[in-house]
């Protein structure tokens, strides 16, 4: 089957490349017997994978079990997935079979792998490396021929340096990685989805299907979607039952989208006042003090020569050490050259008295503008990283997306 075809068969929508690429290496590893894990944000429908896999198998005759091992309670989950002997533990009747002989020459599905706990974690692993494994209450190894595909929507990584999951379990599992975009990076499929559902819920309830203004529409492609295609499908159905008119415009639908702090906040665009600072942390306010400091002391620096032109003041004697400190690099490496005659600043005269001026000194006064320093640092940051924004944010101690923001405000090409 092609991609479209095996997206009519385990109704699929969406043509989004992440998504795509999922189903292709899905079909493509179907045919062995590898180890799948599959990784995604809560509701994106992982659970659609392993049955992709499973039906373009030569397992496909064979059982096909889903396990939640999340709402198996820790105390039973060791029985529900290998079985138990008679007498085992309190309540055990009659010997059981668990899932892995059950499903024996199929494919089991183990959905939140993540939640697993630590000494299933090491029967597991067992029954991956050598297919065996031995009821609750029983000294008996049993065989089991299972394919093996797990999802979590728990960061793994994470997971192992907590200590609440095993590396070798992880590796283990992770033969064939499957990444299930979230529906904000799919935007173009969002209304796609939504028209399914608003067609089905009008067909279920018997009521004509409800439809999106353009205002509507930008909303659902703005919000970030914490809940993915189960919270659109939830929304969906809401707004079909509830709303009298068939045609949903942007005041009606924001009501049905729930406010979510942090990373789940709506994308909305405001026209908010600027805020009287864009720091956000400690280093950047830190600049900014260092800026407005350099910046009262070239001001300092152009005063004091005012007045020394102006007023005709006397730059040799006991202060003029404190002149040449005002005017040293900002480094410290200002050598007085005890050769050289002292600077002696007059009162402006007529132009036919300028031979009178004795030596004179320019002072180039270099920018320090914080818009300049900013471009610079930003700049640097860049260099060192070789372009990569999201490390140069961190050394500059600012958020990634202030980054994005001063590149396009400064239009620094990188």
């Amino acid at each position: 089957m092609d991609l479209q075809q095996i997206k009519q068969r385990f109704g699929i929508i969406g043509n989004s490349f992440g998504l795509n690429r999922a189903i292709d290496v899905a079909v493509q590893v179907a045919p062995t017997d590898l180890s799948v894990l599959i990784t995604g944000e809560s509701g994106t429908g992982k659970e659609v994978m392993p049955q992709i896999i499973h039906q373009s198998s030569a397992r496909k005759h064979g059982s096909y079990i889903a396990v939640n091992c999340g709402a198996i309670p820790e105390g039973t989950i060791d029985s529900e997935l290998f079985g138990h002997e008679k007498g085992a533990f309190t309540g055990a009747l009659s010997d059981r079979k668990g899932y892995f002989e059950e499903a024996n020459g199929g494919t089991i599905f183990l959905d939140e792998i993540g939640e697993l706990p630590l000494n299933t974690q090491v029967r597991l692993l067992r029954v991956l490396e050598a297919g065996e494994f031995i009821k609750v209450g029983s000294s008996k190894v049993l065989k089991t021929d299972v394919r093996v595909v797990a999802a979590t929507n728990v960061k793994m990584e994470q997971a192992i340096k907590e200590g609440k999951f095993r590396e070798d379990l992880y590796y283990r599992l992770n033969s064939v990685p499957i990444s299930i975009p979230p529906l904000r990076e799919r935007a173009d499929d969002i209304y796609l989805l939504f028209r399914k559902f608003a067609n089905d819920f009008a067909t279920r309830y018997r009521m004509p299907a409800i439809r999106l203004t353009n205002d509507a529409k930008e909303l659902l492609l703005r919000y970030r979607w914490p809940g993915n295609i189960r919270q659109l499908k939830n929304i969906t159905e809401q707004i079909s039952v509830i709303e009298q008119q068939r045609e949903i415009n942007g005041e009606t639908i924001t009501k049905y989208l729930p406010y979510h702090s942090g990373d789940n906040l709506p994308a909305i665009i405001t026209d908010h006042k600027k805020e009287e600072s864009d720091f956000s942390n400690e280093r950047e306010i830190l600049y900014k003090v260092l800026f407005d400091m350099k910046n009262d002391m070239n001001d300092l620096k152009k005063l004091v020569l005012d007045l020394m032109e102006n007023d005709g003041v006397n730059a040799q004697g006991e202060h003029a050490h404190i002149i040449q400190k005002l005017y040293q690099s900002e480094d410290g490496d200002f050598v007085p050259d005890n050769n050289r005659q002292p600077v002696t600043y007059q009162q402006p005269v007529h132009e036919e008295h300028h031979e009178s001026i004795q030596d004179t000194e320019e002072f180039v006064e270099e920018s320090l503008s914080l818009a300049d320093k900013e471009i610079e640092l930003i700049k640097k940051a860049l260099d060192k990283y070789n372009g990569r924004r999201k490390q140069a944010a961190v050394e500059l101690g600012i958020s990634e997306r202030t980054l994005y923001r001063k590149i396009k405000e400064y239009q620094i090409e990188r």
